[in-house]
């Protein structure tokens, strides 16, 4: 086959004009040879070269018939995509190029194998790059082939390409959704077991969900996403798990000591709200606690950020956003220990009720803070959010996760999230699974007897930003939320900065 007939048809239109991507309904198939084609439909085929390379074409016959692809360009289009011959200067087999479509109605689309120490192995950030820009019907299909393993890696990937909030205008012209089906060949063993089991399935689809949840919550503007409205979409959440949330909001919350989230959220006209989200297993002996940073908006408080770093601040919910979906995941999946999740709502507006810099004000745990910049707020709701998992939930293991500081960027980037924690077996697990689910992270240095004098105070057990920003600010920043679970808890005690990776603009459409 020449290469002139294996060009793609380029389309002109970007993928935000080509789709309704606000109403796209989702699905994860075992098998797509039983899902009704015409030749309008297109597929999408992604996976690394010595994958495609596995597919059985007996997986792809009935498919390739309905949308009237020939049978054998199937066959020269992977022979071009993956060619035997040609090799780098390490030996290692090159392709022609990376990508290759019939009319737009089958897209083959290969994705690098290169994977250094830390990078997770699936490659799963190239898939929704890929998937942004090669699903162009309202019937798409989307099959990836990989290693079983990095299945849910995958699953995740294709999920980010379809977020569920725009408020372009030529996205509500459409009223019929968008029907994208997803499935995937597992190349494992030479293809002996190639198609995802019914719990496999049911697990992707779980997934997909609680991600795309996780990205509204995070895309929707503070106008639309208030304290009220985040917590609106955890009684969501609750209802369809059959669970009820306990709420402590407004004044309530500083009447039974929860300093820190009040003082922060006092000056919005929404109130601040401490949710728990409780799902308790008979027999349980290990009680978990995901602690979210919920700010839906942080304009600094009084010490007020730029315009330019004020931009994107409705991101500063992605702690609790990820909790919220985590837990909605991990309970319909069956989770067999006693899991909480806890969300520290608050808005740190600007205002006559605004906490000011040189307050003093008490956290849940007991301890005093001496407020030295009132854009420090997320470690400080954090303090009262995990000395309640361990005061009141009795946690055995607490992880918060919050878009904690910018300094965060500048130590591990904006594809691996900071980890800092007081375990050394959980910091090695947390990086391995990072791995294997494509939502990296790296370790931050826990030193509290080196750092933690950056918080020192004169008037005050600790103030709540550091003396020194170049010394270790992220982790530093970490050790006073640390500071509130006490020294002698006996517990795990993981801490997530996500603050770039939750705005990394290649996770969704902007």
């Amino acid at each position: 086959m020449s290469e002139v007939n294996l060009e793609s048809k380029i389309s002109d239109l970007s993928f935000a004009t080509k789709a309704n991507v606000l109403n796209v309904k989702l699905n994860f198939v075992k098998n797509l040879n039983d899902k009704t084609l015409t030749k309008n439909d297109s597929l999408l085929l992604i996976g690394k070269s010595k994958d495609l390379k596995l597919v059985p074409k007996t997986q792809l016959t009935t498919i390739l018939s309905k949308l009237e692809i020939p049978a054998n360009w199937y066959s020269e289009s992977i022979n071009y995509l993956c060619p035997e011959e040609k090799t780098n200067d390490n030996g290692a087999k090159l392709a022609n190029r990376t990508s290759i479509s019939w009319l737009n109605r089958f897209s083959i689309n290969t994705i690098s194998a290169k994977c250094s120490r830390y990078n997770a192995p699936s490659r799963a950030h190239l898939i929704t790059k890929i998937v942004k820009s090669n699903c162009f019907s309202d019937n798409q299909s989307i099959l990836v082939a990989c290693e079983r393993r990095y299945s849910i890696a995958c699953a995740s990937a294709v999920a980010r390409a379809f977020p569920l909030y725009s408020s372009k205008t030529n996205n509500n012209e459409s009223k019929n959704p968008r029907n994208v089906t997803v499935s995937f060949i597992f190349t494992d063993n030479e293809c002996k077991s190639p198609n995802p089991s019914d719990d496999e399935i049911a697990c992707y689809n779980a997934i997909g969900e609680s991600v795309r949840l996780t990205a509204k919550i995070v895309d929707t503007p503070c106008a639309e996403m208030t304290t009220d409205h985040f917590l609106q979409e955890i009684k969501n959440v609750a209802k369809e798990l059959g669970l009820e949330p306990m709420v402590i909001e407004g004044e309530e919350l500083n009447k039974r000591g929860f300093g820190g989230l009040y003082n922060v959220g006092k000056a919005a006209i929404n109130p601040p709200k401490l949710v728990v989200l409780s799902n308790i297993k008979s027999g349980s002996k290990r009680n978990i606690a995901w602690v979210g940073k919920g700010i839906v908006y942080d304009t600094g408080g009084l010490c007020i950020k730029s315009r330019a770093n004020m931009c994107g601040m409705k991101e500063d919910c992605g702690g609790a956003a990820g909790v919220l979906g985590a837990f909605y995941a991990a309970v319909k999946l069956g989770f067999e220990d006693n899991l909480h999740a806890v969300f520290c709502l608050a808005e740190n507006a600007v205002g006559p009720n605004a906490y000011r810099p040189d307050d003093i004000i008490k956290l849940y745990s007991g301890k005093t803070v001496e407020i030295t910049n009132t854009d420090a707020e997320g470690r400080v709701v954090l303090g009262d959010g995990v000395a309640y998992a361990r005061k009141d939930l009795k946690a055995d293991i607490i992880l918060d996760m919050a878009t904690l500081t910018g300094a965060q960027g500048i130590a591990t980037g904006k594809y691996h999230a900071g980890l800092l924690t007081n375990s050394d077996k959980w910091e090695k697990t947390c990086i391995e699974t990072s791995k294997a689910c494509a939502d990296l992270c790296f370790p931050m240095v826990f030193s509290p007897e080196l750092h933690f004098s950056e918080f020192n105070s004169e008037v005050a057990d600790m103030k709540n930003s550091v003396s020194n920003p170049a010394n270790a600010a992220s982790a530093c920043a970490g050790l006073f939320i640390h500071s509130h679970i006490g020294s002698k808890y006996e517990g795990i005690w993981i801490h997530l900065d996500i603050a770039s990776p939750v705005s990394d603009v290649i996770l969704r459409i902007v």
